[in-house]
């Protein structure tokens, strides 16, 4: 990970640690890098319902019309739509302005190579650079060359087409609830599944700038537990800010996390011939259970691009985190989560079943993650007594559990995750990491 960009974009709060300044100067080195040898450079820009989206947005812009960059706005869509169309329409990169599933007052910048695929890192390692002045400055486009800014909507247009055309049957005589997050999943999901025939219930879908992900969408999935059984819906999804991942709840209440996706998904494409290998590429932070059924997994380190990155090296179809990031790479190169929903419905649909009788075979096993604020990640990581805790709690678990010690690639966090037989070891070992943070003063006070 870099000083700015981390494994999702350029993230941090508005104008704190992500400013109009930082923005601008993203654009100036884009819109001169993509541009270097064509008349203007082709940038595509999507943005989330955050109120600093809009700020950001337009910084951006300055800044790749200064470098000489034309820019397309698609205005507020979801993150896999602007990977989409930069592939399919032919632009030279793509921008999302999103802080994904964090509060509404952080945001970020995720940029999208033309292949649709997330920034190759050491171009980020060049506008680290740019930004912080340590390489030479950009020469300002000049009359004819300076860029100009067109109004894209067809973009998220031409999205909702593709994810329509997907639809293998319709939908008819299914109630499904959707939590959209007051985010960018508001203007596209309600439609995709009314238009195939579904009676939709849907909440958080009146976005004010400040409401996203506010106690709601995929980090609060007991609202859509709660709606669901509510309502008797037959199926729920939730979305996070971005819609680049979902989760769902079946007709019982019980969550369909990322695990529960891809097994029932990787069964349901094996079945169908079309799982290459007959693998599934996970993430470490899977769960046990996972690994115990008869398909093949690889496991990758968290982040959908680690997941994205093995799937393109082998040919793989599926893989996914148990956040909800799947990547289905027969029809997208990043996590997309309408387009995960639509899979489920085509795979619960195909077994003519009630959603809880689809998964029961998978046996998960107790998990508890805990968040730890820290000074500083790194330090606190490698702390010696950290790591001499965290050898202790691995060889008490021994088979029957797991530890998984990481920094967040976002967040000042040190992530502790104890997988085990029962929820009291769980909660036993984490606090024995825990603990050591706190008397070693990693944790603020």
């Amino acid at each position: 990970m870099g000083k700015y960009f981390g494994t999702d974009g350029f993230r941090g709060e508005a104008n704190k640690d992500l400013t109009v300044e930082h923005a601008y100067k993203v654009g100036r080195y884009i819109g001169w890098y993509f541009g270097r040898n064509k008349d203007h450079a082709q940038v595509v820009i999507g943005k989330d319902t955050r109120r600093s989206s809009y700020m950001l947005e337009y910084a951006l812009v300055a800044g790749l019309t200064a470098s000489g960059a034309d820019v397309s706005l698609m205005h507020v869509t979801t993150t896999p739509s602007v990977a989409y169309i930069t592939r399919t329409d032919g632009f030279d990169c793509g921008i999302m302005i999103s802080a994904s599933h964090n509060p509404y007052f952080d945001n970020g910048i995720k940029v999208i190579n033309g292949k649709g695929h997330k920034l190759e890192p050491e171009i980020e390692e060049q506008i680290e650079k740019y930004i912080d002045g340590e390489s030479e400055e950009i020469p300002m486009a000049k009359r004819e060359a300076i860029g100009r800014c067109f109004d894209y909507t067809k973009g998220r247009d031409e999205y909702i087409e593709y994810l329509k055309d997907l639809v293998k049957e319709p939908f008819d005589g299914k109630t499904v609830a959707l939590d959209l997050a007051n985010g960018s999943a508001s203007m596209i999901a309600k439609e995709i599944f009314e238009s195939m025939g579904a009676q939709v219930i849907a909440r958080h879908d009146e976005p004010n700038g400040t409401n996203i992900n506010r106690e709601c969408g995929s980090t609060h999935i007991e609202v859509l537990q709660a709606l669901v059984y509510d309502t008797g819906a037959d199926i729920g999804f939730a979305y996070d800010g971005d819609a680049d991942r979902c989760l769902a709840v079946d007709d019982d209440g019980k969550v369909i996390d990322g695990d529960h996706i891809l097994y029932l998904c990787g069964k349901y494409l094996k079945e169908q011939g079309k799982l290459k290998d007959d693998t599934v590429v996970t993430t470490v932070m899977s769960n046990m259970g996972l690994y115990k059924l008869g398909i093949h997994y690889e496991q990758t380190a968290v982040g959908d691009k680690y997941v994205c990155e093995n799937m393109m090296a082998n040919g793989y179809v599926i893989g996914g985190e148990q956040s909800g990031h799947i990547i289905f790479k027969e029809h997208a190169v990043t996590g997309d989560g309408i387009l995960t929903s639509l899979m489920i419905m085509e795979a619960w649909l195909h077994y003519g079943k009630p959603m809880s009788m689809l998964t029961g075979d998978l046996v998960i096993y107790p998990q508890l993650l805990e968040n730890v604020k820290v000074k500083d990640k790194v330090a606190a990581r490698e702390d010696e007594d950290v790591q001499k805790a965290a050898k202790e709690v691995t060889e008490s678990l021994g088979d029957a559990g797991r530890l998984l010690l990481r920094e967040s690639g976002t967040e000042p966090l040190i992530r502790v995750m104890v997988e085990a037989e029962t929820d009291e070891m769980c909660r036993e070992n984490v606090d024995k990491i825990v603990k050591v943070l706190h008397e070693k003063g990693h944790v603020p006070d």
